[in-house]
C-alpha cells in the first residue's frame, strides 16, 4: 500500500467522525433509513452467516486482533523512535479503518430515535406512578415465584441447561412480535463467550460483537439470569444499542415468553431496577418494600451478589469507567447508568396495563 493512500485513509477519521456527529443531528433519517433499513439487511446477513456455527465467531476475531497488535508493536513499535510520524500514520490508519466498519455495522444506532418516542410512550413520572408500579411488580413477583416453588423462603433455581435457555428465547420474540413486529427476531445468533471468565472479572454479563453481529453472553452467571441477559443482547442485535432500551425490551421478550421460569426471571429483573430507583428517591418506602418481598426472591438476589463478590478485582473500576466513558461518547449520557433507566419505559408503558 503506497504512502499516500496509508496517509488519506488515516486522515478520513477526522471527516468521518464529523459525518457521524452531523448524522447524530437527525435521529428519524437514522431510524428509518439506518436502524429500520440499511441495518436490518446486513445484521440479519450476519445472523444467517455465523449464527449456525456452535462457537463465537467474534471471540475468535478478537483473539487474532490481538495476536495482529502484538505483531505490529514487535515489527513496527521501533518506527516510533525511528519515525514517529509513520508510526502514527500506521495507527491511524487502523483506527479510521475500524471506526468506519464499527459505524456501518452496528453503531450509528447510537443516534436513532430514543424507543420511548417510536412507542409513544411518555419520558417523566412521579414517585407515586413509581410506587404504585412497584407495589403491584412486587405483587406479581411473589405470585409468580410462590407458583414455582410452593414455599415463599426458597430460592427459584433454573431447570434448563443455557443451551436449552438460548433455543427458548425465541418462544417470547415471537410473541411480542406479533404486538410489535418492529421486534421480529430471525435468524438467531446467540451464544456463550468464550472468555466468560474474563467478562466475569470485569464484571460483564454478555455483549454484542459489532463486528459479527453475535449476541455474547457470559457462561458462568446464574441460569436464572440467564433468559433476561439473553434477551437483552439480543435487542443490542435488533438495533437498540441504548442500555435502557435494550433491559426494557429484553424484558418484554423474556416476559412474554411462555415459560414460567423465563417470566419469574423477568419479572425480578425489573423490580431490582425499581426498588433501586425507589431507595434513591424513598428510602423508608424502599424498607417498607423489601418486607413485602418473597425471601426466596431476596434469596436469588443475594446468589448473584455474592457471586459477583468472587470476582471482584481492582481491575474491574477501570473497565466499568472505560465502558462508563464509551457510552457517554455515544449518546448515552448517563454512562452505565442508563441502564437504570429502564424504569421511566417500564412505568410509562405500565400506566393502563396490567402486569
Amino acid at each position: 500500500m503506497s504512502k499516500k493512500l496509508k496517509t488519506f485513509l488515516a486522515l478520513s477519521i477526522f471527516p468521518q467522525i464529523f459525518i457521524v456527529k452531523w448524522l447524530g443531528k437527525y435521529p428519524e433519517f437514522i431510524e428509518t433509513y439506518y436502524s429500520n433499513g440499511f441495518y436490518q439487511f446486513t445484521s440479519k446477513i450476519f445472523r444467517y452467516v455465523f449464527g449456525w456455527l456452535p462457537f463465537s465467531v467474534g471471540d475468535i476475531f478478537y483473539t487474532l486482533l490481538g495476536i495482529l497488535i502484538l505483531r505490529f508493536l514487535i515489527l513496527k513499535g521501533k518506527l516510533f523512535i525511528q519515525s514517529t510520524r509513520e508510526f502514527f500514520r500506521e495507527i491511524f490508519m487502523v483506527l479510521s479503518i475500524a471506526y468506519a466498519v464499527f459505524h456501518i455495522s452496528w453503531a450509528l444506532n447510537y443516534y436513532r430515535l430514543p424507543l420511548h418516542k417510536s412507542l409513544h410512550l411518555e419520558n417523566e413520572y412521579t414517585t407515586e406512578e413509581l410506587e404504585d408500579f412497584t407495589e403491584r411488580l412486587i405483587e406479581k413477583s411473589n405470585t409468580i415465584h410462590f407458583e414455582i416453588t410452593q414455599n415463599d423462603s426458597v430460592k427459584v433455581d433454573m431447570p434448563y441447561t443455557k443451551s436449552e435457555i438460548f433455543k427458548m428465547t425465541q418462544n417470547g420474540y415471537d410473541h411480542l412480535a406479533e404486538k410489535y413486529p418492529q421486534f421480529t427476531y430471525h435468524p438467531k445468533s446467540i451464544k456463550k463467550s468464550l472468555y466468560s471468565t474474563g467478562l466475569t472479572y470485569m464484571g460483564y454479563s454478555g455483549y454484542l460483537n459489532p463486528f459479527t453481529g453475535e449476541a455474547q453472553v457470559n457462561g458462568l452467571i446464574y441460569n436464572f439470569k440467564f433468559p433476561t441477559t439473553s434477551c437483552h443482547e439480543i435487542a443490542h442485535q435488533l438495533g437498540y444499542s441504548a442500555e435502557n432500551e435494550a433491559n426494557f425490551i429484553g424484558y418484554l421478550a423474556a416476559v412474554h415468553n411462555d415459560d414460567i421460569y423465563f417470566k419469574y426471571s423477568a419479572y425480578i429483573f425489573v423490580l431490582r431496577y425499581c426498588l433501586g430507583e425507589m431507595k434513591r428517591r424513598y428510602p423508608e418506602k424502599f424498607e417498607e418494600y423489601n418486607i413485602k418481598i418473597n425471601y426466596g426472591i431476596l434469596l436469588n438476589y443475594m446468589e448473584v451478589a455474592e457471586f459477583w463478590a468472587q470476582y471482584q478485582n481492582k481491575a474491574e473500576p477501570v473497565f466499568k469507567s472505560s465502558y462508563n466513558t464509551f457510552l457517554k461518547a455515544n449518546k448515552q449520557k448517563e454512562g452505565i447508568k442508563s441502564y437504570n433507566y429502564v424504569v421511566s419505559l417500564l412505568v410509562n408503558y405500565y400506566k393502563n396495563r396490567a402486569l
